[in-house]
């Protein structure tokens, strides 16, 4: 008998070695866990030399960064709308019309028509889940319960300062027709399942005021306490995963820091240097890491891919109560401090921890990357079936170590440029929109002047800048043409690559402007141009002659 059951033991062993692949438990689809916070300076946080040295320790996002990959030539867009609209679309901003930001009561928003983050990997099968800061339109079509998302709990659909409009504490001068007006068409904290009307859950005001509900009806929160009600949905969210074996796709957007900066009461004075901006990074900080601790708490971690960024670069031109960044330029411009921004990623058991990274990658990179990482093929037709175009790179090889980005090219783009305000290809960059009156009055060498943001677009007439990133990120010296040297050979391979750009526009036209800021008056010349325009394109593409300097 006993020969007889180790014979069995042996066969089943033997069959069990046998048995096909597909009988074998497949692995998890990973979750992935997006955190987008606002307006954060790249040299704010503790991994990019901030932290304890800038007054604001960010002790939770430096275990970030100890856990996984930090980014240092990761990019966003210059501005609100457009860098949150390319991260969830993986399309430059023209494409979707999302290029500039909208006032409370315009309406409109991110096209029915587009692809987002969570619509993609829904098609893998993914529960999805928004919080936080939406700021791509208020429009039903454009909401995120019909962009993709199962459920969004909390949404904020502007900038933080769209919140005071209505308030006749911060503007008592303002037309009392006018305040009716923002009181009646801004809409608050929105929540709703995939399919259903919106509802509001309270306003929101630039008030230290936490009164959600008021006799049973919503209620007022003021700015302070936003930040942890989108804390709270995402704590609760990540509660049930843990009990579900469906993958999930969660975007947690906080409204910090934005300005203006009002910290959480718990959170005032809590940094070194007891300043609102110091203290509200900390809050920031903190909040993240207690969604870290969630995941961990819940097991979740294991099989989560965490990726943290900032919507666009750091606002200087509001001090104090702005972001730091090394780089020349602001929030606004095409320059490196309006685009370049923190990123790190964290993957236990993929992604090794400690790992830093100077590929060109960013936020348009997010979507094939969690396409791929998801098994999902990216779509070729839009949601209304009409051909579709991706600016977007898988940076998976990247993450895990086996390969660098395929990305070499970078476009910088301001409101209403069809063709780019700057190109980098490589380490070499050239600049054609000297918006912030070439750039020098901005940032750190600005003294009140604050034309970063707010100065006009300027352009070259036929010789751009020309900067080696590597040698000089800060864009302080012009080498495409001087008298030490000349990089005038440059402009070859970046105009060839804006040439590519400007040719993938006539198979998949931008769609139509959600929003537009003034850009000066309609001349009937410029209007008789666009057909020629598209004509010529179509014919002869786009190219930039090379200046000989003679």
């Amino acid at each position: 008998m006993k020969l007889l059951g180790s014979c069995v033991a042996a066969l089943g062993f033997a069959m069990a070695l046998a048995a096909p692949a597909q009988a074998q438990q497949a692995p998890a689809k990973p979750n992935i866990l997006l955190i987008v916070s606002d307006d954060t300076g790249y040299g704010d946080l503790g991994p990019y030399g901030g932290g304890e040295g800038r007054g604001m320790p960010t002790p939770n996002i430096d275990r970030l960064a100890a856990d996984g990959m930090l980014f240092y030539d990761f990019y966003a867009q210059p501005s609100c709308t457009p860098g949150r609209a390319a991260m969830i679309t993986g399309r430059i901003p023209n494409r979707s019309g999302m290029t500039t930001v909208a006032f409370q009561g315009e309406g409109g928003g991110l096209p029915a028509a587009e692809w987002t983050l969570a619509s993609v990997l829904k098609l893998g099968g993914y529960d999805t889940y928004f919080t936080g800061k939406w700021h791509l339109g208020e429009a039903d079509y454009a909401l995120p319960n019909a962009q993709g998302f199962d459920v969004m709990r909390y949404c904020g659909l502007y900038h933080l300062n769209a919140y005071t409009y209505g308030d006749p504490t911060w503007f008592p001068d303002m037309d009392p027709k006018l305040r009716a007006m923002f009181q009646r068409v801004t809409k608050g904290a929105l929540s709703g399942k995939a399919g259903e009307k919106a509802v509001e859950e309270f306003k929101i005001n630039g008030q230290y005021v936490d009164t959600p509900t008021v006799n049973g009806a919503p209620g007022v929160v003021g700015i302070p306490f936003f930040d942890g009600y989108v804390e709270k949905a995402a704590l609760d969210f990540l509660d049930a995963a843990a009990k579900s074996d469906k993958p999930f796709f969660i975007d947690v957007n906080f409204m910090k820091v934005h300005q203006p900066n009002m910290p959480a009461p718990e959170f005032v004075h809590k940094s070194m240097s007891k300043s609102k901006y110091a203290d509200s990074v900390v809050e920031l900080d903190t909040r993240i890491g207690r969604i870290m601790d969630k995941l961990r708490e819940t097991g979740l971690d294991r099989n989560t891919l965490v990726f943290y960024t900032t919507d666009n670069g750091a606002w200087q031109d509001v001090y104090p109560d702005a972001g730091y960044t090394p780089f020349r330029g602001t929030k606004g411009t095409v320059r490196e401090g309006g685009n370049r921004v923190p990123a790190i990623a964290v993957w236990p058991g993929k992604i090794k921890a400690g790992s830093k990274n100077h590929d060109i990658v960013g936020g348009l990179d997010l979507m094939a990357t969690f396409a791929s990482i998801a098994g999902v093929a990216l779509p070729d037709k839009d949601r209304e079936g009409q051909p579709i175009i991706f600016d977007s790179f898988d940076m998976s090889p990247v993450l895990l170590g086996t390969g660098k980005s395929e990305r070499t090219s970078w476009f910088y783009f301001t409101e209403n440029e069809l063709s780019p305000g700057a190109a980098r290809v490589g380490n070499y960059k050239a600049v054609f929109n000297l918006r912030g009156d070439d750039g020098q009055p901005t940032g750190g060498l600005a003294v009140d002047s604050n034309l970063g943001w707010k100065g006009p677009s300027k352009y070259v007439a036929t010789v751009p800048q020309v900067f080696d990133l590597w040698q000089d990120p800060q864009e302080r010296y012009d080498i495409f043409m001087n008298n030490y040297t000349e990089r005038t050979w440059t402009m070859v391979t970046i105009g060839d690559a804006i040439k590519q750009l400007m040719a993938t526009y006539i198979k998949y036209p931008p769609r139509k402007l959600q929003s537009a800021s003034y850009s000066g008056p309609i001349e009937i010349s410029r209007y008789q141009q666009f057909q020629w325009l598209r004509d010529e394109l179509n014919k002869d593409g786009f190219s930039i002659p090379v200046p000989t300097g003679n």
